[in-house]
């Protein structure tokens, strides 16, 4: 398991990656991982996560822009100091990836919109690692 860490304008962003053996047919060139990320406001005022931008590079495929609304359905809205969580998954048709991206939040109080970058996490098949 990796993890990376990003902080833009008082939102913490940490990303845990796993390879999925269980998930995984290597053999038909299906490589999943699964990713977990923690979202924590450290400001003195509410956020709410509105909308998402992820950047998916699989190395032998054209990079993909997935773009929607909230994050597994939600759109949270984060307390000071609050911290949100969440699991999801990507899959790969080759050994060899990563994500990037951001996340757009609205501040509750005066409405601006605020761009909270995802650190950039790499997906390698750890059989590409010996």
């Amino acid at each position: 398991m990796t993890q990376q860490t990003a902080i833009t304008k008082g939102v913490l962003v940490k990303v845990n990656t796993e390879y999925r053996e269980d998930l995984s047919t290597i053999t038909e060139g299906v490589y999943y991982f699964n990713y977990h990320i923690t979202i924590e406001n450290q400001n003195s005022y509410p956020v709410q996560l509105v909308h998402r931008d992820w950047f998916i590079y699989d190395s032998l495929f054209p990079s993909a822009h997935v773009s929607g609304e909230g994050v597994i359905g939600q759109q949270p809205v984060l307390e000071a100091g609050e911290i949100f969580s969440y699991a999801s998954g990507c899959e790969l048709r080759s050994e060899i990836g990563s994500m990037s991206g951001f996340y757009t939040f609205v501040h509750a109080e005066t409405q601006e919109t605020i761009r909270v970058d995802i650190p950039t996490f790499h997906l390698i098949y750890p059989g590409r690692m010996n």
